[in-house]
This record gives C-alpha cells, sequence and structure tokens, in this order.
C-alpha cells in the first residue's frame, strides 16, 4: 500500500495539478517630489517668471496576474501638487492583457506603455508626474536573439455614432499609429541593433468643416555597443510626410555616447546630440509674433520619447517649446562621472554645453552651459531617496527663444522620494 502511494504521489507531482500556475501581486508606487526654480520659463501673461516653490506627488496601485499563455495588469494613478483646489488629475496609467505562447509570439493589447531602445522616439518619461501611455495592440516575436513588435493605434473622442471621425486631445496626440520595431542582439559580442518606422496619423483643419488626416513618418537605427569596460550607443531618424497644417516635414537627429567603466564603482561618459532646427526666426528680438510661415518643417520632434533623460535635466528643451512654438534645432554636447562606492549610495556629475542647430537673425546659435549634480540613496530595498541642482548660465539667445529671464543665472533644486512596495503576493 504504501509503494502504491507513492507512486500515485508522484504521477500527481508529474501531472502539473500540483503546480503553482497563477501567480497575483498588487503593488504601490508612491513619488514625491520638492522643487525650486530660480529664473525660468515665463508665464503666458507675464515675461519675468516668479521663483517657484511647490511638491508633486504620484501614487499608482497595480495589480498584475499570470498564469501559463496569459498576463494582465491594472495599474491606477493619481498626480497632481500638494494644497492644489483641483484635487489633480486621476486616471488609469495600464490596462492591459497579454497572450503568450512558449514559442515566442505574442499579442498584447490595452492602454500599455510602449519603451524602447534608449527611450529617445518611445519612452516611459517616468520623471514626469504621469508618465506616457497608449492605447493600442502589440504583436510580437521574441527569440533566438530576435525581437519584433508591430504596433497599432486608433484613437476617438467618444464613440458617438453621429459626431463623426475628428479627433482632438487624449492620452496622446496622433488619432492613428503604427509602428515595427526589429532588434537583434548578435550572441557573444554585446552588439546589439534595432530597427524602427512609426506612422502617425495628424488630426488637422477644424471638425466639420475642413477636417483631415495628415501622416507623417520616422525611420531610424538605434546600435549599442558594451565590450567589458567600455560601453557606445547611437542613434539616427529621420521624420519625413506632413505635418497637422499639411506642410511637408524634412527633419533628422543623430546622438552618440561612449562610456568608460573601470570598475563597478565608478565611470566616465560623454556624447553628443544633434536635432535640426528651422532657420527662419519667427521671434523678433522684443518678442512679438512674427509672420514666416516655413514653407518646410525641419524641426525635428521627439515625439514620445523620455526628453528629460536627455537634453538637460532643466528641462527647457523638447519638454517646453520654444516661444510661438519656432524650432531652431538643438546641440548638445556633454561629458560626466558617476561614483558608486557602494551598493545603496551614487553620485552623478555632468556639464552641457547647449546651442541652436541652425543660424537664427539677430541672435547667435550658444543657448547656455549647463552644470548638473545629482545623488541617490537606497535606504531600503524598495524605498530610494535621490536629490539633485542644476545650474545653467544662459546667453541672450536662451532669453530670446525661452524668455529664460534672470540675467543668465537660473536655478533648479530637487528633493524625491520613490517608496515602492509589494503589498501582496501570492502563487497557487
Amino acid at each position: 500500500m504504501k509503494r502504491l502511494a507513492c507512486i500515485a504521489l508522484l504521477l500527481y507531482a508529474c501531472s502539473g495539478l500540483g503546480a503553482q500556475d497563477n501567480k497575483l501581486v498588487i503593488d504601490a508606487d508612491f513619488l514625491t517630489r520638492g522643487e525650486m526654480r530660480y529664473g525660468g520659463l515665463a508665464t503666458p501673461d507675464d515675461d519675468i517668471p516668479d521663483n517657484a516653490r511647490f511638491v508633486l506627488e504620484r501614487t499608482r496601485l497595480g495589480i498584475a496576474y499570470e498564469r501559463p499563455s496569459l498576463q494582465a495588469k491594472l495599474t491606477a494613478q493619481h498626480a497632481g501638487t500638494w494644497g492644489g483646489m483641483a484635487g489633480g488629475a486621476f486616471n488609469v496609467y495600464e490596462a492591459w492583457t497579454k497572450f503568450y505562447s512558449q514559442s515566442g509570439f505574442f499579442a498584447q493589447f490595452g492602454r500599455q506603455n510602449l519603451s524602447y531602445d534608449d527611450q529617445r522616439i518611445f519612452g516611459s518619461d517616468d520623471w514626469s508626474m504621469t508618465g506616457l501611455s497608449h492605447d493600442a495592440l502589440k504583436l510580437g516575436y521574441e527569440g533566438h536573439g530576435h525581437k519584433v513588435h508591430l504596433i497599432g493605434a486608433y484613437n476617438q473622442n467618444i464613440e458617438n455614432m453621429g459626431g463623426g471621425t475628428y479627433f482632438s486631445g487624449g492620452i496622446q496626440p496622433y488619432k492613428s499609429m503604427e509602428a515595427v520595431w526589429y532588434h537583434y542582439d548578435v550572441p557573444n559580442t554585446g552588439l546589439g541593433a534595432s530597427l524602427l518606422f512609426m506612422n502617425a496619423g495628424m488630426q488637422g483643419g477644424e471638425k466639420g468643416v475642413n477636417e483631415k488626416t495628415y501622416f507623417q513618418q520616422l525611420a531610424g537605427i538605434y546600435v549599442s555597443f558594451r565590450p567589458k569596460k567600455w560601453s557606445a550607443e547611437a542613434a539616427y531618424y529621420h521624420q519625413m510626410g506632413n505635418d497637422e497644417n499639411g506642410l511637408p516635414i524634412d527633419a533628422w537627429m543623430a546622438s552618440a555616447k561612449l562610456a568608460f567603466n573601470p570598475s563597478r564603482h565608478w565611470s566616465v561618459y560623454g556624447g553628443y546630440d544633434y536635432l535640426s532646427g528651422d532657420e527662419n526666426f519667427a521671434t523678433p528680438a522684443k518678442g512679438a509674433l512674427g509672420l514666416t510661415r516655413h514653407e518646410t518643417i525641419h524641426g525635428f520632434s521627439s515625439m514620445y520619447g523620455s526628453s528629460h533623460k536627455f537634453y538637460g535635466a532643466m528641462d527647457f528643451f523638447y519638454v517646453t517649446t520654444y516661444v510661438a512654438g519656432f524650432t531652431p534645432g538643438l546641440q548638445n554636447a556633454f561629458i560626466g562621472g558617476r561614483w558608486m562606492p557602494g551598493e545603496k549610495f551614487s553620485l552623478d556629475a555632468s556639464y552641457h554645453f547647449l546651442a541652436t542647430a541652425t543660424k537664427l537673425t539677430k541672435a547667435d546659435k550658444p543657448l547656455g552651459h549647463e552644470l548638473e549634480l545629482s545623488a541617490s540613496y537606497k535606504i531600503f530595498k524598495d524605498c530610494l531617496i535621490s536629490a539633485g541642482y542644476s545650474y545653467m548660465n544662459g546667453t541672450d539667445t536662451m532669453v530670446i527663444l525661452k524668455k529664460a529671464t534672470g540675467q543668465g543665472d537660473l536655478h533648479w533644486a530637487w528633493l524625491m522620494l520613490i517608496i515602492k512596495p509589494t503589498i501582496f503576493s501570492s502563487r497557487w
């Protein structure tokens, strides 16, 4: 009898009936950041901005479920400013379901984050309070070093049969979007390369009058190489098609970054970004709105990337716009270093030289010099505190294009606490 019982128990275990095939995780994300700014962007009604001090908060509560061939996630989000009467913004950041097979094929649909390569074109933009997400269908395959994702999205304001198809607002500005991303890692080399193509349909005109969807395209490549103590990455993207006003687009950007990591305790890096821009100076020095209309758009758009990560932490470029929407492009040359004496603490220092990409009328190219310091300390496994300080010595061109006053001395400091606890986790 004992032998029969052992055999039965073995057959039960091998059948998989006792395996823990279901997993449920409930987690939270609490972000609180206080900021102090001296000098910076003017308000629409005032050329001279006041000093600003405020505390921002973001709270996310997520539920993730997984079983063989199925994953699902729901994340609710609230973002606001301490003391705000409006109560901030409450929305659903993620709400998606994913079917997948052991062979590497998958289908994911719903509200989701699209984050690829170095996040320059598609990114999570986690620095912002709301982040970036897309209502989309994603089909793909991942296996044997190859990854290919096909993405499709179609946005509408409301399911109104009599309201037509005019679209405005929404979590993303496009009416429709299709993208293909392919990535390959060369085995045993540290070399990886990605190709990206995107087609975005932008709503133009006015509802019921001259409404029309204009399509613009982006195509590019990203390459990374990480041999032992070195790492290098480079990217090139070209934009074409038409903007939402029907004007043709011919814009591009290129970037390169090199880092040396002699030990796990410190590293140094440097790089250069170039984003094309428009030559016509549409905003005269006195601040009046010019009447120049560009025949072709040469100003590159960073699309749906994490721009805070690349073009200076003070977010003067590609997070906020120039006066009257004029885009003379950007050159960003930077160097920096990172020190990590232990597993919990890190310190980063960097310098940026910023200039326009195009030659302007009655203004020089240089925009200024920006110095950045940041430090972080992991209090415990799910709690991180970080702080930073940035100083920018802006030029007269910076004041003209951004109305960034403060006699060329612009300061910004922040202190942030991030807590990401796992509230509940279960397998059955």
